[in-house]
Parts: C-alpha cells; sequence; structure tokens
C-alpha cells in the first residue's frame, strides 16, 4: 500500500467521516458482508471530537513493565532509528504501536513529549493497544486511540520497527492505510481503493433514505415501512 498514492478528493472524504461508514463502504465497495480488519474491543481516544486519523503505518514494538535486557547504549540506539522510522516513509503517516506487555500495560509512551515529537516528524495520530497519558496538555491535531490511560512510563523502551504489529486483534502491517477515531480503526484493504469515494457516498445516500423520514415531523410505524423497504432494497 505505501507505493500507492491516495487521491486528494478520497482524502478528504475519508477525513470527513468518521470509522464506522468506512468500514461500511468497504463492504459496500466489496459487495458483501464479512469485512474485518478493524480493532475489536473497546480503545480509549485522548480528543473524542477530533477529525479520524487517516494515514500510512508507520510500525514499532514497545515494553514497559520490566527493565530491558539489552545493553544502554544498543537500547538508545534503537530508539533514535525508531524516530528516524517515523519520519520516513509516505505521508500522511499513522504511528502503530504495539505494547507487547498488553494486557498488563503500564508505559505511557504517549504522552506531552511523544505527542509533541511525532506530531513535530509530520505524522498524524497514533494507535496503541498501550498507555497514553498527560491527557491536558496533548498538542492539538495529534489524536491518539490507545488501550488506556495511566500514570507512569515505567521502563518503557523500543523492541522492534517496521515489523507487523497488532492492536486489539488488528494486524497492521508498515505501509497499511489506517482509518481511526473514537471507535477504534482498520486497515482499507488496497483493492477497494479505486472504488472507495462512490462507495462512501452509496452509503451516506442509503443511510439517508431512513434518516430523512426519521427526522421529520409525522415519523410513524407506515413511513418507517415504507422507508425500510427502500433501505433494504439499497444496502448491502
Amino acid at each position: 500500500m505505501a507505493d500507492r498514492m491516495i487521491p486528494e478528493s478520497l482524502l478528504v472524504l475519508l477525513r470527513s467521516v468518521d470509522t464506522p461508514t468506512v468500514c461500511n463502504a468497504i463492504e459496500v465497495a466489496q459487495g458483501k458482508r464479512g469485512f474485518d480488519r478493524f480493532t475489536k474491543g473497546t480503545m480509549v481516544h485522548s480528543k473524542p471530537g477530533d477529525p479520524p486519523m487517516v494515514g500510512f503505518a508507520r510500525t514499532a514494538t514497545i515494553a514497559g513493565l520490566e527493565p530491558p535486557s539489552e545493553p544502554a547504549d544498543m537500547i538508545k540506539a534503537r530508539r533514535m532509528d525508531y524516530f528516524r522510522s517515523m519520519a520516513a516513509g509516505p505521508n500522511p503517516s499513522v504511528a502503530v504501536i504495539e505494547d507487547t506487555d498488553f494486557p498488563h500495560c503500564i508505559a505511557g509512551w504517549w504522552g506531552e513529549v511523544n505527542v509533541a515529537v511525532h506530531k513535530g516528524l509530520d505524522m498524524v495520530g497514533a494507535l496503541t493497544n498501550g498507555v497514553m497519558r498527560d491527557l491536558d496538555v496533548l498538542d492539538e491535531g495529534f489524536p491518539v486511540l490507545a488501550g488506556s490511560v495511566g500514570v507512569s512510563h515505567g521502563f518503557v523502551h523500543v523492541r522492534s520497527i517496521g515489523e507487523p504489529v497488532t492492536i486489539f486483534d488488528l494486524t497492521v502491517h508498515q505501509g497499511d492505510l489506517v482509518h481511526a477515531d473514537r471507535h477504534g480503526a482498520l486497515v482499507v484493504p488496497p483493492d477497494v481503493l479505486d472504488g472507495l469515494e462512490e462507495a462512501i457516498n452509496t452509503v451516506i445516500a442509503n443511510e439517508a433514505i431512513v434518516l430523512g423520514p426519521a427526522r421529520e415531523p409525522g415519523f410513524d410505524i407506515h413511513r418507517l415501512e415504507e422507508a425500510w423497504a427502500r433501505f433494504e432494497a439499497a444496502r448491502t
């Protein structure tokens, strides 16, 4: 996916709709139900009202429950290699970081400093099964979707860079196109990109078949039956 550009019109549209809408649209584009490349379970969003993060994944794993067993100079060098990796690759980009201590994560990698640093590297957000903290002082414009909120950085250190990671049952490879908001995250399959813009507009139009009448005065069960029949005929 990383070698493929996103059309600007599609990128603008993806930034304007929530992740459930994109999930529905992928099924429309595929012509069937059953798409399952999304997170499973409830996650925590740093700024729930923010627009979704949309970008190519830059992956890494971290840990922090126990001190690292490797030499300190190796840990420090790997951390800088991590930042170099986050700064590389196509834009827009999303940091997708698996905490290998899950579900016993304590290390708040995503706090005031790392949010500022990653935003400064032109990344658009972060997805993690780990911990975030410093919620009141996180920079605007860099949402974090995390597994939990905590207070400590523990013994946090980078374990690997650029390898596939798993976040709440979602496997993400470096370069995957990620869409995430307060509901969770998903990976957009490359084979639906050409038809995704049309599919999103189809989802919105189909839902309007019911939403329009439901929000009008005089709505009743008879109008629902009529609208729902048209809705069922139109949706995937």
